[in-house]
């Protein structure tokens, strides 16, 4: 497999960053959903995804900047 060139790898980081958003506004309106239908915020998927899925996002962004440095 090649590698990409900017422009595929500008094209390939926007596409990403943008389903991660989709991802994350999903799993925000789900979480609504299911606390106005149930009353509890941690009971559910879709907020555990949400929480885990940006601690993730963070601390690995957090360690690559740290290791950069």
């Amino acid at each position: 497999m090649r590698k990409m060139d900017e422009m595929e790898l500008s094209i390939s980081l926007k596409a990403i960053k943008w389903a991660w958003f989709y991802t994350v506004l999903f799993l925000f309106a789900w979480t609504v959903y299911d606390y106005l239908k149930e009353g509890g915020f941690f009971n559910t998927t879709a907020s555990f995804l949400l929480v885990t899925q940006n601690l993730i996002y963070l601390g690995i962004s957090q360690f690559l900047k740290w290791k950069l440095e």
